[in-house]
């Protein structure tokens, strides 16, 4: 494995997740103070935006993993893979887009927004070119294009973020020399309506970028190829919605199994400090940018195994790295949330924990994937998942947005042991074991260290703890570069 390529493409990808979801972060204090809590506006923004990631995952029904294994796959066309797939998930899209409007106005009367149909109009065209660009920015990736991905990522995320500020912050200064724009605020939900708008015009923007990939539009539409196509991608399809439920369902369960004001607290605070969690899934999405094109690209190769095993120990050790850091500069990292929410930032190593356990798992997915045995990864998921709800199920009452955490600790450590077990019989990777068992137990000894009761019990300054947290990172990360020094030579 080309560990220096995978090194950049990760972290050029790693650039527009990290930094697009922080400055996506950075609205959230400028749409809680500009939208009164008691209006309920901010809640209008999280059930659609919702609803957009239950439909992403539907619109694009695995297609983006099929890309990849198909243009690779001997005896495909890889460029008659690229059309079809474009037009399959366009062709749904359209079908989506054309059936929402014209039942536009009962589905926003089931779904609340009957005095605002054109909120739901508008994220429905949103979602479908989401879908539709989701298949090019794979191409992207396809084709180890990393730059331009970044700045199609980027065409959405900047002018996004100015737009939101031109409208919570800009335009009520105008409203006096201009009445229609007060006027237009007002009838928005007090700029609320105005942030899918905006949504809609930055997507849109990003579409103009796309214009060479979309050209595959023009490449004649293969029926045999596109049968085979969906018989791959139909557990995918599965597996992306249960992995889409892994993520919502401990939230979408808490009020229910804890009602009341309560609840409504408990749940504030949890997903407060989860956003401090999310660095690990950032991390982990980078790396899956950067490594899923160069696997299946290699997959015809005799030495797919070791890059697969190869992918697997660095992964584990430079996530745990991040995992340590974390930890260590917990002290300036929970300065991120309001203090109101500190007392839930114990369940920050269980949720980073958990989130590595999916990492891990997405590592050993590929012995499904390349074996066209996809359905196992839709079979595992759903029970993974079904650990997850019984966990928050049973122990919500008792112990409150702990059963969340120790729920998706527990449903994603489950998918990961029965793909590493089913896994061993299907196919042969001579994963590491030696190295991978030296950094977990020493990043094990790491974390006691940093739990001792003098380092975390106020003893200590928080300068002080992160000077020796610091000491021992450095140690880890010595012995991290001297293990990929050893294996390059």
């Amino acid at each position: 494995m080309n560990i220096k390529s995978l090194a950049k493409d990760t972290a050029i990808y790693g650039l527009s997740s990290i930094v697009g979801r922080f400055l996506n972060y950075l609205l959230v204090p400028v749409y809680t103070y500009k939208i009164a809590a008691s209006s309920g506006g901010y809640g209008i923004v999280t059930n659609l935006y919702a609803y957009t990631a239950l439909l992403l995952a539907l619109l694009t029904f695995g297609m983006e993993t099929t890309l990849f294994r198909f243009s690779n796959k001997d005896g495909e066309d890889p460029r008659s893979v690229y059309g079809t797939v474009l037009k399959l998930v366009g062709g749904v899209g359209l079908l989506f887009l054309l059936l929402v409007m014209l039942f536009l106005h009962p589905i926003s009367g089931a779904m609340g927004y009957s005095e605002h149909p054109e909120y739901v109009g508008c994220m429905a065209i949103i979602v479908a070119m989401d879908a539709f660009q989701a298949i090019m920015f794979s191409k992207l990736r396809l084709d180890r294009r990393p730059l331009k991905f970044m700045a199609l990522k980027f065409a959405f995320i900047i002018p996004n973020v100015l737009l939101n500020l031109f409208i919570f912050l800009v335009m009520p200064l105008l409203f006096g020399a201009h009445p229609a724009l007060e006027q237009m605020f007002i009838r928005f939900d007090y700029g609320v309506g105005l942030i899918f708008f905006a949504n809609l015009i930055c997507t849109s923007l990003v579409m103009l970028g796309f214009i060479p990939e979309m050209r595959g539009i023009g490449v004649p539409f293969d029926r045999a190829l596109a049968g085979r196509l969906l018989r791959y991608t139909w557990p995918l399809l599965l597996l992306s919605l249960v992995g889409i439920l892994n993520q919502v369902a401990d939230k979408i369960l808490f009020p229910y199994l804890m009602p009341g004001d309560e609840g409504r607290v408990q749940l504030g605070i949890y997903g407060a400090c989860v956003k401090i969690a999310m660095i690990i899934a950032l991390l982990t999405q980078a790396f899956r940018y950067a490594y899923e094109p160069i696997v299946f690209n290699g997959s015809r190769s005799k030495d797919s195994p070791e890059t697969l095993a190869d992918g697997m120990k660095y992964f584990i050790i430079f996530t745990l790295l991040a995992y340590l850091a974390v930890l260590v500069y917990m002290p300036l990292l929970r300065h991120l949330i309001q203090p109101g929410y500190w007392e839930g930032l114990g369940v920050v190593p269980v949720v980073m924990m958990a989130e590595v356990f999916m990492g891990v798992y997405f590592n050993l997915s590929f012995w499904y994937k390349l074996s066209d045995q996809t359905w196992w990864g839709a079979v595992i998921s759903a029970i993974g998942a079904a650990v997850m709800i019984a966990v928050n199920v049973i122990f919500v009452p008792r112990i409150g947005y702990w059963a969340c955490a120790w729920g998706g600790f527990a449903g994603y450590g489950t998918a990961m042991v029965l793909s590493a077990l089913i896994g061993r019989g299907k196919m042969r990777v001579p994963y590491d074991w030696r190295a991978i068992i030296r950094f977990v137990l020493l990043a094990g000894v790491i974390f006691v260290a940093l739990s001792l009761p003098g380092w975390c019990g106020g003893s200590l300054t928080p300068w002080v703890q992160m000077l020796g947290g610091t000491i021992l990172l450095a140690g880890y990360a010595g012995l991290a570069y001297k293990e990929v020094r050893r294996v390059r030579s």
